[in-house]
């Protein structure tokens, strides 16, 4: 590797005053190819500051073009970039950051047939899509590649991290074997707050930017769950599983596939899924002490609480059945015949999942508590503690 030009060095100045760093390390980050998976509330703050940061060659994958409700959160655009391309919007403004690197736009859908020779450029992969099939055809790749990866997800208030390292840790697959796609909700139907994405992307830089220089530790085996309500910091350590299906002892994925996901479609969801409020719940729970349960009895509620044991025994809604949602399937039968299952989980995402499964299982109908126990304790019972996520 050259040394670096005094343009460099008077950009980098800041780098260079690092011990961690030094000039070795940014001619490391010179050197590097990282690639930046999704240009949307993720990707953008992490392509700007590995872009920033000297990162010499930075690819962006994205097939969808700038929408107005796009510029909330995703701050690699602007007003005028509506209707353009992503990455080729990104890849001006990366540019426009920083000339001295080289930025690759692809404009393509991540799939089975394309994702190899995709990654096969870069040395370390960040993932930051809300498309749950492509977050495992990513995972997959990095693990038959040996490609770290840097895996972010948000919902509403939360963001997750994990980094995953070629043979030393867990794999996205180890914590999450498999979460069919249509049962989490995007940012869409979610919501998602502004400034979280710019939290857990920069995140996400981080981890490349320690992973590149050699410095600090990386969050393998751990996964890091900012909540930016309570503005925290949680971290759930996981081991590799044995029988993991790509990275386990005996690898079932020897290539990757798009996921077929055998389970309810968006539109499934929307008809058969009814999603109520905090107090919308209450209302329908408090008809089970009244003489409307006897007229209507499929109408009232029993509370299905989707959580980990751990948390349901922190507090949980009276005379709830607690069934984690890894479990259900194969315990829909515990579920009262005729009654209307109301799953709740700490902020909603588990429950949707549990709603799909459900339906899948041949319940006709179910309630979705939107917001789950945090919404729950902001609007009807202050006074109930809610665990921290598993």
């Amino acid at each position: 590797m050259t040394t670096l030009s005094a343009a460099e060095r008077e950009r980098y100045q800041r780098h260079l005053s690092l011990e961690e760093v030094g000039v070795s390390g940014q001619e490391k980050l010179r050197a590097a190819r990282v690639l930046v998976v999704g240009a949307g509330g993720l990707g953008s703050p992490a392509a700007l500051y590995l872009a920033a940061s000297g990162v010499g060659t930075l690819g962006v994958v994205d097939h969808d073009r700038v929408d107005a409700s796009n510029l909330q959160r995703q701050v690699l655009f602007e007003t005028a970039s509506v209707g353009r391309s992503k990455v080729e919007a990104a890849r001006e403004r990366l540019l426009a950051l920083n000339p001295c690197i080289d930025v690759h736009a692809h404009d393509l859908e991540v799939r089975a047939a394309t994702v190899m020779d995709l990654l096969r450029g870069y040395d370390i992969v960040l993932d930051g899509t809300d498309s749950i099939p492509t977050r495992y055809i990513v995972n997959d790749a990095c693990v038959l590649l040996r490609k770290p990866l840097v895996s972010a997800a948000i919902h509403r208030f939360e963001g997750q991290l994990m980094t995953y390292l070629p043979g030393l840790g867990p794999c996205y697959r180890c914590l999450y074997p498999e979460v069919p796609e249509g049962l989490v909700p995007n940012c869409a139907d979610a919501g998602v707050l502004g400034v979280l994405p710019g939290v857990v992307g920069a995140m996400q830089a981080t981890e490349a930017i320690k992973l590149i220089v050699s410095a600090g530790s990386p969050a393998s085996g751990r996964l890091l769950v900012y909540d930016a309500l309570e503005l925290t910091v949680r971290e759930f350590r996981f081991k590799r599983r044995q029988d993991c299906a790509v990275c386990g002892d005996q690898p079932t994925i020897l290539a990757p596939t798009d996921p077929s996901t055998g389970l309810c479609d968006a539109t499934t969801l929307r008809d058969r899924v009814r999603r109520l409020r905090p107090a919308e719940l209450q209302v329908l729970l408090c008809a089970e002490h009244s003489h409307e349960r006897r007229e209507s009895a499929t109408s009232v509620p029993v509370i299905v609480d989707v959580r980990e044991p751990r948390e349901f025994a922190t507090g949980h809604l009276e005379g709830a059945l607690n069934i984690p949602v890894a479990e259900l399937a194969a315990r829909l039968h515990e579920i009262p015949p005729g009654r209307l299952p109301a799953f709740i989980c700490r902020s909603g995402a588990r429950s949707l999942i549990a709603c799909s499964v459900a339906l899948r299982g041949g319940v006709a109908q179910a309630v979705n508590l939107e917001g789950g126990m945090l919404a729950w304790v902001a609007e009807v019972d202050p006074t109930l503690v809610v665990a921290a996520a598993r």
